[in-house]
């Protein structure tokens, strides 16, 4: 069992119901309809991951350009770390990779969850 930091849930909500236009995007087109089962917004330790696929252990993380200031650089290496440690992988995306190349970010995501679950 994955524990989580319940002071969380209410904004994890929230992010639920307010996705962003990439996060929106994949989960219509693709993610929601996978015969896997992913969640979106999903508490793990103190974080909130954008997507995660428990029988994969995978975390999906749509990155936008907050992503590339180093402060927020190094909060994603220790997230991802943590996240590691509890062999959860983490796949970070682009939002530009949804706008630009959809397809292959789907392809991405396919073969990640299906060499995982292996």
């Amino acid at each position: 069992m994955i524990n989580y930091n319940s002071e969380n849930i209410n904004h994890a909500k929230e992010m639920r119901h307010n996705m962003t236009p990439w996060e929106g995007k994949l989960w219509h087109i693709y993610l929601k309809k996978m015969p896997i089962k992913i969640y979106k917004q999903r508490l793990i330790d103190n974080y909130i991951i954008d997507f995660y696929c428990p029988k994969a252990r995978l975390a999906i993380e749509l990155d936008g350009s907050q992503h590339r200031f180093k402060d927020n650089i190094e909060y994603d290496l220790e997230r991802t770390k943590k996240l590691n440690s509890l062999d959860i992988k983490v796949l970070r995306i682009s939002n530009l990779d949804i706008d630009k190349n959809l397809e292959g970010v789907i392809e991405l995501i396919n073969r990640e969850i299906y060499e995982r679950i292996r």
